[in-house]
């Protein structure tokens, strides 16, 4: 088996390190701290910028990690599926490359998948 990438186990271990407690922990402390500073800098301008750069750099590279973890997440997922799909005997092969599929072949599947189950509730619904 591949070892993941550079990148990809720190945005993996990144990730996992900011959704803890403790670290929203410290985030609140940072802008508590923020908060009751301004009244001794006088709520100047480089008060507010310092909360605004901050947390502008935070947000823009957590958006990194944070779609990183989801990209991988969905990989892992559709092929968990696709897997299920190919070990059971009657399982609709075209359903293992769904996300390949156009808007149209997706709708066409919907409506078919969709009279299958109003033929299993006994007719009702049926268009």
């Amino acid at each position: 088996m591949r070892r993941k990438s550079l990148f990809s186990r720190f945005a993996t271990g990144a990730a996992a390190f900011m959704g803890r407690a403790p670290v929203f922990g410290v985030a609140v402390a940072a802008v508590a701290v923020w908060a009751a500073s301004g009244p001794l800098l006088g709520f100047s301008e480089v008060w507010q910028l310092t909360i605004n750069t901050g947390t502008t750099i935070v947000t823009f590279l957590m958006v990194f990690l944070i779609q990183n973890s989801q990209n991988r997440d969905s990989e892992t997922v559709q092929i968990k599926l696709d897997e299920l799909l190919r070990a059971v005997e009657r399982a609709d092969d075209r359903l293992l490359d769904l996300e390949e599929m156009s808007e149209k072949e997706l709708a066409n599947l919907r409506r078919e998948y969709q009279a299958l189950a109003a033929r299993a509730r006994g007719g009702e619904g049926e268009a």
